[in-house]
């Protein structure tokens, strides 16, 4: 009970809150351990495709052990000193490991920056994006926005939620440190190849089962707020597995059917053309407002998976006892 009340009222926290500026924040020490680690690593192994695979299997391992063990042993004194105290961290901890607010924040950036001019809205989803995005028209800075909502419900909520009702703030820091390491280093090119080859594999493992959860809170989502939910239904189970990552089309098909817009395509990155699967049909032009449509749906998701993650920690954690 003290773990859920933990994790309960640290989405709160987030939801009220949203994520604090500042370079104290989970995410941007864990983002200067991945540096700082990569740097050392290329030093000392060779620039080869098995020294460079050893080393990213090196730099995961690091990465997570410290991203978990710190605050694991930190927690453990802390709840030695005073119950309080430790629930007090326990619950800081899980809110700065979630990313509700945020997310729907940085879409509200973009549909207010591309209501300026198509030059704000690029700049604005540039901050959230990996892909090129210099020369997008508004259909393609629409479709990034919504596709960041929508994919970023599982690494952004719904998984962290997962992980934090299972092992509480260690394991939510973990995850934190597993996605962390696949937006920095987990890129198909020439840098990245080998060497963020495990950890974008292990991104892939840790989000396969959350992943699914939040395109089934999607869906359920998509009917309470009067979409399309029988559409999404259907195009979920038809282009779901579209995307190279087992995972990203599993929630960008689920909104693709709800809005009757179609996302995904090909993309540039770092100057190089993509080829990308398509989810969707193309019903009608995408719209400024799909982005907002799309952070309400990822918040009404949010919050069944936490009402749905929170009954099955109490039913776990009560059956022995019945």
């Amino acid at each position: 009970m003290y773990l859920t009340c933990a994790v309960l009222l640290g989405f709160a926290l987030d939801c009220l809150l949203g994520d604090p500026n500042t370079a104290l924040h989970p995410a941007c020490l864990i983002g200067r351990l991945v540096s700082l680690c990569e740097k050392l690593l290329r030093r000392v192994f060779p620039k080869t495709r098995g020294g460079e695979t050893a080393a990213g299997v090196l730099l995961w391992l690091v990465v997570c052990g410290v991203s978990f063990a710190l605050p694991f042993f930190a927690l453990r004194w802390l709840h030695g000193r005073n119950f309080w105290l430790g629930f007090a961290a326990e619950t800081l901890l899980c809110w700065l490991v979630l990313a509700c607010r945020s997310l729907a924040d940085a879409g509200k950036a973009v549909h207010a920056a591309i209501g300026k001019s198509l030059e704000d809205g690029r700049k604005a989803v540039a901050m959230y994006v990996g892909r090129d995005t210099a020369e997008l028209d508004e259909a393609g800075v629409i479709k990034a926005a919504v596709e960041t909502v929508a994919e970023n419900t599982t690494d952004g909520v719904v998984a962290p939620l997962v992980f934090l009702l299972i092992g509480g703030a260690p394991l939510g820091l973990l995850y934190k440190a597993v996605n962390t390491l696949d937006s920095m280093v987990g890129y198909h090119n020439d840098k990245y190849e080998y060497f963020g080859k495990f950890s974008a594999r292990m991104d892939d493992i840790f989000n396969f089962i959350p992943a699914r959860l939040a395109a089934v809170c999607l869906l359920v989502a998509a009917g309470m707020l009067g979409l399309d939910n029988r559409n999404a239904l259907r195009v979920f189970r038809r282009d779901r597995n579209g995307h190279k990552s087992p995972n990203a089309g599993q929630t960008e098909s689920v909104c693709a059917g709800a809005l009757h817009i179609q996302l995904g395509g090909d993309a540039s990155y770092f100057g190089k053309p993509v080829k990308k699967a398509s989810f969707g049909d193309p019903d009608r032009a995408v719209r400024r407002p799909d982005i907002l449509q799309t952070c309400d749906l990822m918040r009404m998701a949010s919050a069944l998976a936490l009402v749905l993650c929170t009954v099955v920690r109490l039913i776990v954690t009560w059956h022995p006892v019945v």
